[in-house]
């Protein structure tokens, strides 16, 4: 087993110095790095869902439009000509 004495030596020597401050660095940017990716994601999920719902609400929009319409109206939205949609009206 290695003694007390000889894990002090090494940590307080200038190799254990700069080990340490390249394993002390090195967790930092991970963490950073990791934080920022978490960040970034739960960004895109909720531009995602903002999106989803105003989609939604167009799609809501367009229904009741359509809805109210009779099959000439109808017909004439989608780009029938008129004399192609007028049969429709009978």
């Amino acid at each position: 087993m290695i003694g007390a004495g000889l894990v002090y030596k090494a940590l307080f020597s200038k190799l254990g110095q700069a080990l340490a401050v390249v394993v002390g660095a090195s967790v930092i940017v991970a963490l950073i790095y990791f934080y920022g990716h978490h960040r970034g994601a739960v960004s895109e999920r909720q531009a995602i869902l903002s999106r989803s719902v105003e989609v939604l609400r167009e799609r809501n929009e367009t229904d009741e439009e359509i809805r109210d319409m009779d099959a000439v109206a109808l017909c004439r939205a989608l780009g029938g000509l008129p004399d192609e949609c007028a049969g429709l009206g009978l």
